[in-house]
């Protein structure tokens, strides 16, 4: 509650208006001057107040208003009054928010009251989005609403309402903004402002809800509010291509006309998410209603379909950029340059490069760390040292994040020891790590197992000053675990919470795994709970966990639990979930059951995917039933899923295990003529066969 002090003691103001008192006579602006706003719904004018779809012509008309409220009306008494004990501080409630009933009155405050009695509406508003307008004196905007309300002196107290919940949001008080929505029921104009705030301070889940709730209540959204959202999930990374589907049904549903920007934001929000085709579809159907594309827009078109290695319809997009008169500026040439460095035409990536510089246009160090990573995809270390090279020619400071990108391709090509050098390199021209930086360094020792150099970078990163992100910590407290240092791992994940970085969805996972290796159930079960009452929802990931641990341990009542429980809350299993259950069960022989896991996966709509007919394969193996093992190779055959060199490999084991040894060099030869090169395993299955038919011609 906005605590307020004693009424001061009775004085004379002066006077109200700077036209003299004496012509009692008023200035109101004539009442065609609102029809505007009038005309509108309120849901519409807290829209163009949110500045999403004004014009010029609302700006000018809200200055005009805001320059005869400074000429014909003096709130400076009121202002006074209210803040006669010194600023006036925000203090709200759960409790007491009413305000208090002029039941008795200071003669002062009294004729204060009667004073702005012919005030019009429109100029409250007015002056309240003046103060709102400075973080520094919303209090002072939630005492003039609350004086108004106790002297009933506004009519329109819902937008009054509305412009401060708006201006909370803005200054990141979204609890105070849900505390001042309980003073009067929702309407649309406060749901808008809420909706707005909740966007604006990315709680989405909020958002969504009040969406919802106005819907049940009768209330139609307006498309501001879809816009807010859209561009809460794509500023989070929280975009998902079903979430903006079921949004854009809402849409279609409510026949809300798609505007420049909702369409801008829908498209880029399918772009971020990872789905180009139906961004590209909504931009066809954008342009065909006459509707133009911004070119962040384009941009982001062209970086999702490079990124799913679709590069020439990139270019073509590209192309399209160029032809309508518009420059392609580096962002977009870095877009492309990604779907190039992706699908492996280095020839390319160079030409991009090249044309880029002939068009005036400087690469940035994003641009050279694409191709560093494009010549480290190639082994071409000395070219990508090159490009180092030009950076500091084209006075282009290498940063840390190229540095990441080059120690990264070292990574992923096994010669971790570089890192050294990489480090060594950096220090030379004075490049300081950054935080990515040493997560790439830690990672690159974890995956290799030199715990020991991941401990001292991890270490040397707190001694210059750089706080561990999520990042860090899942990276160590992972890479422990999958070492069989599970001690060291719950060391770490304690640290992680004494210094104040609350564990993700992805910690709780590595925890769960790490536990369930250990089976320590009981520990396991804690550890959900916790995580549930943090407000972390276990995801998919975490139920796959889940029933690969229980499956391993042959708890598989346990896994089916897990499975039922997942579908219940509206989550659907994924095939990894139930490959992990086909292992599972292929790993102790329970060919039954596998078959019962791989018909529940194809009844839920999943398709069989090789890792689970190779498990199911194994499983057949295990039970010694090598005829229905060649069942499944011959099911694949028939359903388009071509086998690998697993696949022939299982097989030659299941005949081994039902010593069938002269069939297996029909298999190896099978494999070969496929196209599958046979590895290690392969040529050992085949010795194996060979040694026991060797053995058993001597025997005979």
């Amino acid at each position: 509650m906005l605590l307020m002090q004693p009424p001061l003691v009775s004085s004379r103001f002066h006077s109200l208006y700077y036209i003299p008192r004496r012509h009692h006579r008023f200035f109101q602006r004539p009442i065609s001057a609102f029809s505007a706003t009038a005309s509108c719904s309120p849901s519409s004018y807290f829209s163009s107040w949110n500045g999403l779809d004004a014009s010029e012509k609302e700006e000018e008309e809200e200055e005009e208003l805001s320059t005869l409220v400074r000429r014909r009306y003096d709130f400076s008494p009121l202002l006074k009054f209210l803040s006669r004990f010194g600023p006036v501080e925000l203090v709200l409630d759960s409790v007491n928010l009413e305000p208090l009933p002029a039941v008795s009155l200071d003669p002062v405050e009294f004729e204060l009251a009667e004073s702005y009695k012919a005030v019009p509406a429109p100029y409250w508003h007015s002056l309240l989005k003046s103060l709102c307008s400075s973080r520094s004196s919303l209090g002072l905007a939630y005492a003039v609403v609350s004086w108004l309300e106790r002297h009933n002196l506004c009519f329109s107290y819902e937008l009054l309402y509305s412009i401060l919940i708006h201006a909370l949001g803005r200054s990141e008080k979204l609890y105070e903004a849900f505390l001042l929505s309980q003073k009067q029921t929702l309407t649309p104009l406060t749901y808008n402002a809420l909706i707005g705030a909740c966007a604006r301070n990315n709680d989405i889940d909020k958002a969504l809800n009040l969406i919802s709730r106005m819907r049940q209540d009768g209330y139609q959204s307006d498309f501001v509010n879809y816009s807010l959202v859209i561009q809460a999930l794509t500023r989070s990374n929280k975009i998902d291509s079903a979430l903006l589907q079921s949004l854009y049904r809402e849409i279609k549903h409510d026949k809300l006309e798609l505007d420049v920007q909702l369409v801008n934001d829908l498209i880029m929000g399918f772009a971020k998410s990872g789905d180009p085709s139906r961004a590209m579809q909504l931009l066809g159907m954008a342009q065909s209603t006459g509707l133009s594309a911004k070119t962040a827009t384009l941009v982001s078109i062209i970086s999702a379909l490079a990124n799913s290695g679709r590069t020439l319809e990139a270019e073509a997009l590209f192309e399209e950029l160029r032809q309508s008169g518009i420059k392609p500026r580096t962002k977009a040439y870095n877009a492309l340059l990604r779907g190039y460095v992706k699908t492996g035409p280095l020839r390319d990536a160079e030409s991009m490069v090249s044309e880029m510089e002939k068009s005036g246009v400087s690469p940035d160090e994003h641009t050279y760390s694409l191709l560093i990573d494009a010549y480290v995809n190639a082994g071409r270390w000395e070219s990508a040292r090159i490009v180092l090279q030009e950076m500091e020619a084209g006075d282009v400071q290498p940063n840390s994040f190229v540095f990441s990108r080059l120690l990264a391709g070292y990574r992923d090509r096994g010669e971790w020891q570089k890192t050294f050098q990489v480090l060594k390199e950096m220090k030379s021209i004075g490049v300081k790590p950054d935080r990515q930086f040493y997560n790439v360094v830690i990672d690159t020792f974890g995956k290799f197992n030199c715990l020991d150099h991941a401990m001292s970078t991890f270490d040397r990163m707190l001694s210059e000053g750089i706080e561990p992100d999520r990042v860090t910590w899942n990276t160590l407290i992972d890479c422990h675990c999958k070492h069989g240092r599970h001690i060291v791992a719950q060391e770490m994940f304690e640290s992680m919470e004494k210094r104040g970085c609350l564990p993700c969805a992805t910690t709780y996972n590595i925890m769960i795994n790490s536990y369930g290796d250990q089976e320590r159930w009981d520990d396991m079960k804690r550890l959900l709970g916790k995580m549930k009452s943090q407000g972390v929802l276990p995801n998919v990931v975490t139920h796959t966990t889940l029933v690969d641990v229980y499956g391993k341990s042959g708890r598989f009542n346990d896994a089916i639990d897990c499975l039922e429980e997942m579908k219940s809350v509206g989550l659907k299993p994924s095939s990894t979930m139930y490959n992990a259950l086909i292992n599972a069960y292929a790993q102790r022989g329970l060919s039954e059951q596998a078959v019962n896991a791989f018909r529940v996966m194809t009844s839920d709509g999943l398709k069989p995917s090789l890792l689970a007919l190779n498990s199911l394969i194994n499983a057949f193996g295990e039970d010694r039933r090598d005829a229905e093992a060649f069942a499944v190779l011959q099911y694949m055959k028939e359903n388009g899923v071509n086998p690998d060199v697993v696949t022939y490999t299982t097989l030659m084991k299941a005949l081994i295990r039902v010593d069938k040894f002269q069939q297996v060099p029909g298999v190896y030869e099978e494999m070969i003529m496929s196209g599958c090169k046979p590895d290690r395993k392969a040529r050992s299955m085949l010795r194996s066969a060979l040694r026991y038919m060797k053995q058993t011609l001597r025997a005979s």
